[in-house]
């Protein structure tokens, strides 16, 4: 019995207290009933034990886990006391970890299996880690991934996984080290139990960009920031993308297991190639995303949007078709220059020569070449100015894709010139209309919902809405000046057949574009024009309102942040299991949730009732470590049943059917870290877009309450500009043409007034 009654162990027949847990001793054969005082710390209660017991190592040879292995520590101890779980009496973390470094120094193959796999989960405590470190257990475990494979190396490679969850203790990781798991994760060969931790490991180092430490600050400066001593924040995308240039199969590989039948290897390649077009530096920027669609990764992707069983992968995907709006606007925005380029240069001349056509001259003498194609000068960077890359990709897709390119040329050439369509100038143009309808106004700024495959497949769309324009011309009859009408009745149509890509089947799609009769188009774009103003389809007014969508984007992901740091009551709910399961009943029905101020960790606190929480965290023992969260899933839990029936603060749903309001916040190895029911849709879209806002590699909005609150705020922004326009009677032309250069440099500009 300890002094003051703080902790005793008995057995039943010596004793009135009533013991609160359990303890089993070292050995696993003895189990003593506890009674353990929850003011004391763990350091006391191991302290009294092992006086109790008799024990004659020092007590700081020693500490308490649960049945899961968990270590009871300060923060969870009362938890464990209330809870009444059965502890175990075991080696202190420091401890176990200078054994588990020695036996691996050891290599005996018997026991290396049990020692790598206790390993990876002790590995995430710091005070195991940290003595780990100091042991030189990680090079020991280097050393066990370069010399083992099968389950052993899934064990280490998983060990290391969880040990770079810590900001500390990998700096010594070498290029030989990446380039091991390069090789590991490119062999056919390797089990999936390997490829998982393998990749997730890629990730890890892709992300561990210096521009990603803590505290660091986005200049002016294009150089990167120095390292501070120590940080693990020193590999990024230019250290991993070198070694995986050395294994050309790598980017193959990672693009084939997209359709793994294991789900978990499909979303850990979908997660490192997320990582990897998030993090691609300008150096190699162009080499990776030509190697991405070398290998048709959109295809891969939309093959994945089509199977409904991928549920887990909804989030990845959703990554993934923010980071292509990144690709596509940086194409965009990227001049060509066939002088400097040489990959400008090689499409342009497969242009020319696909067009079968011969260099002229004009009337003036001058050359007369691509004019023939339909642009207005010879100078193609000044023709592309407005679509970039981008807009050169599309019309060599359209070249290569359409066998009659060459008649069209000539069909177009025989007409007079005031009647023939500029192709060159209807592909632009498309282009333009493309970017406008999926939004494409700059990188990180994508409020889609739903998947959009077709979106993926822009140069195919493209090439089917450039046709369009050429029929739509013919059969309008149109001249010259018809140029805007016609890109009008082009828009209209791009509305119309791109509607509800999500679920549209593509032959549907083709069929509008290839039948739809200019009349039945006409007819409609009319209507349409009854209740539109034509002011909002002209360029000053489109570039106005992408410039508002990206300052009402992150208005709203401000605000969605802050509700995060306010914080919230949420219903703890149940998980979806299949029949042979369990259900699972939490233990108290409301969890209040909060984001610190750093958006480091969500601190919470589980409670059989809502009572006011004070501001701070001092309420909020438990945490959840933010970075841990790869992904937000929706709809994937339902309230516990008979707990809640009373509150009306429950959504209504019935028993172990997934709520709508329901989300769970997913890590990549560990499974479900919470899982939640908001109690109304304004709180479930602040916390499910807020949480995606705030990870690294996502961005992409869920709700489709936080996409519709950027649209209205962009609408509104804009015709609050345009009232002060239509108040002055500006007039607002259609587009702005540049005059000719000054003649000499003789000139200043004055002040304005």
């Amino acid at each position: 019995m300890t002094s003051n009654g703080a902790l005793s162990t008995s057995n039943p027949a010596r004793t009135a207290l009533v013991p609160t847990n359990n303890v089993t001793t070292l050995d696993g054969v003895t189990t003593v009933r506890a009674r353990i005082d929850p003011a004391l710390t763990v350091d006391d209660v191991v302290k009294q034990l092992c006086l109790n017991l008799k024990i004659k190592d020092p007590p700081a040879n020693f500490a308490l886990r649960d049945e899961t292995d968990e270590l009871v520590t300060n923060d969870n101890l009362r938890k464990k006391i209330k809870g009444k779980v059965n502890l175990k009496l075991v080696n202190a973390p420091s401890r176990e970890a200078r054994e588990t470094a020695f036996k691996l120094s050891q290599r005996n193959e018997r026991n290396l299996k049990i020692t790598l796999f206790a390993l990876q989960k002790f590995i995430r405590e710091e005070q195991f880690a940290q003595e780990f470190i100091n042991h030189d257990g990680l090079q020991e475990l280097v050393s066990v991934i370069y010399d083992s494979n099968g389950n052993t190396l899934a064990y280490a490679l998983t060990a290391m996984q969880n040990l770079m969850e810590l900001d500390y203790g990998w700096t010594t990781l070498d290029n030989e080290f990446v380039f091991k798991v390069v090789q590991i994760l490119a062999s056919p060969n390797s089990l999936i139990n390997v490829c998982r931790p393998a990749t997730a490991i890629l990730k890890k180092l892709v992300e561990a960009d210096p521009m990603n430490a803590p505290g660091t600050l986005v200049g002016s400066s294009r150089s990167p920031p120095l390292v501070p001593p120590g940080s693990v924040y020193r590999y990024g995308f230019q250290v991993v993308f070198e070694q995986m240039r050395k294994e050309k199969k790598l980017l193959e590989t990672v693009v084939s297991r997209l359709g793994s039948a294991d789900t978990a290897m499909a979303q850990y390649s979908m997660m490192l190639i997320n990582s990897l077009l998030t993090h691609a530096d300008d150096f190699w920027w162009e080499e990776f995303i030509e190697e991405l669609e070398r290998l048709n990764v959109r295809k891969a992707v939309i093959r994945l949007m089509s199977l409904h069983i991928m549920e887990d992968l909804t989030s990845c995907i959703l990554d993934f078709q923010a980071n292509i709006v990144r690709v596509t606007y940086r194409k965009k925005i990227t001049l060509v220059d066939p002088e400097t380029e040489r990959s400008h240069a090689t499409a342009l001349a497969y242009i020319w020569a696909s067009s079968g056509l011969e260099e002229g001259v004009d009337d003036q003498g001058g050359l007369l070449k691509w004019r023939q194609l339909g642009f207005e000068t010879e100078d193609m960077v000044q023709e592309f100015s407005e679509v970039g890359v981008l807009g050169l990709d599309s019309l060599k897709k359209f070249v290569e894709t359409d066998p009659d390119f060459p008649k069209l040329i000539l069909e177009q050439l025989s007409r007079s010139p005031e009647r023939r369509c500029s192709i060159a100038k209807a592909s632009n143009e498309v282009v333009e209309l493309l970017s406008d309808h999926w939004a494409i106004f700059a990188p990180g700024y994508s409020t889609s919902t739903a998947f959009q495959p077709f979106f993926l497949d822009f140069c195919k769309v493209h090439s089917l809405a450039t046709r369009f324009f050429l029929r739509m011309w013919t059969e309008s009859g149109a001249a010259t000046e018809d140029f805007t009408r016609v890109s009008a009745l082009v828009r209209s149509q791009i509305k119309a057949a791109l509607r509800s890509e999500n679920v549209r089947p593509w032959h549907e799609v083709e069929h509008d574009f290839n039948e739809q009769e200019y009349r039945d188009v006409r007819d409609r774009q009319m209507k349409e024009l009854e209740l539109e103003d034509d002011l909002l389809s002209k360029v000053p007014v489109r570039n106005l309102r992408s410039k508002l969508y990206k300052e009402s984007y992150e208005f709203v992901k401000q605000q969605r942040i802050q509700c995060l740091l306010q914080g919230a009551w949420f219903v703890n709910a149940l998980p979806q299991s299949s029949p042979r399961e369990p259900t699972r009943r939490p233990g108290r029905p409301w969890r209040f949730m909060r984001l610190d101020t750093g958006s480091k960790y969500l601190h919470y606190v589980d409670s059989a009732v809502k009572f006011p929480v004070r501001s701070g965290l001092e309420d909020l023992p438990e945490r959840i470590d933010a970075s841990m969260i790869s992904e937000i899933a929706t709809g994937t839990c339902a309230p516990p049943p008979n707990i809640l029936r009373d509150e009306n603060g429950l959504p209504p749903t019935s028993p172990l059917i997934p709520s709508p309001l329901s989300f769970s916040l997913l890590s990549a190895h560990d499974g479900s870290l919470a899982d939640l029911i908001a109690p109304d849709q304004s709180r479930w879209a602040d916390w499910t877009d807020g949480l995606n806002m705030l990870r690294r590699d996502g961005g992409h909005v869920a709700s489709k309450e936080t996409a519709s609150f950027v649209q209205a705020l962009t609408e509104i922004g804009l015709k609050i500009k345009l009232l002060d326009l239509s108040g002055e009677k500006v007039e607002i032309p259609s587009g702005l043409v540049a005059g000719p250069p000054p003649t000499n440099t003789d000139f200043f500009f004055s002040d304005l007034l």
